[in-house]
């Protein structure tokens, strides 16, 4: 999809807040418009970038879509702070360290909505292809689940990669489409978690 320029992008370190938006540069893939900016962590500890986007328009479902976005980045492997929330209106907040997982690890959350557990919210899992697997069909591409009464789900990743968690909630509000029509706001919190191959140790004089 085409991005607009975000409205808000940031890092959360040491319970602090530092704007990054001056840093966005905008290039192009595959003839969409994609922001990317560089930022050097000092020191060991956990960054949380985050991301809010433009509201954008899907004609395909009549709604406009706000998927609020994040992504921890643990320097010097420290384990610290990478549960810290950065107060979206929706946001998964990680029961599983998001670092440093191995392929087939669980990853856990809690789904919250202005800070509170969202009961049996829907949460979409998509692993990012790099064209190495070909899914049987459409239904293997997103798989979907449902938290628990208290907004936690749990989910194996079974591919070394990057896999992105949304959960997905309805606004109360609504806002006008390009016809002048009121139409419904889908609300995403969206974190991205990356899964590593557990390396195989193989004795000494064991062929490769």
């Amino acid at each position: 999809m085409e991005m607009k320029r975000p409205r808000r992008f940031g890092v959360h370190i040491d319970g602090k807040f530092i704007d990054l938006s001056g840093s966005l540069k905008a290039g192009q893939r595959q003839g969409k418009t994609i922001w990317t900016a560089s930022y050097k962590h000092r020191g060991p500890g956990a960054s949380i970038f985050y991301v809010e986007p433009e509201p954008y328009w899907e004609p395909a479902e009549g709604k406009y879509i706000i998927h609020y976005s994040k992504v921890i980045v643990d320097a010097g492997a420290s384990g610290k702070e990478w549960d810290a929330m950065v107060g979206a209106p929706v946001e998964i907040e990680p029961l599983t360290r998001p670092t440093g997982l191995w392929t087939g690890n669980l990853f856990t959350g809690i789904v919250r909505k202005d800070g509170k557990p969202v009961p049996f919210a829907e949460v979409k899992v998509e692993f990012v292809n790099d064209g190495s697997v070909r899914p049987p069909n459409d239904a293997f591409v997103t798989q979907v689940l449902k938290a628990d009464a208290n907004g936690v789900f749990s989910y194996a990743m079974p591919r070394a990669g990057w896999w992105g968690f949304a959960a997905l909630i309805e606004s109360a509000d609504k806002m006008k489409a390009p016809d002048g029509k009121e139409a419904p706001v889908e609300l995403g919190g969206l974190i991205w978690v990356k899964a590593t191959n557990f390396p195989l140790n193989r004795a000494a004089g064991q062929p490769r």
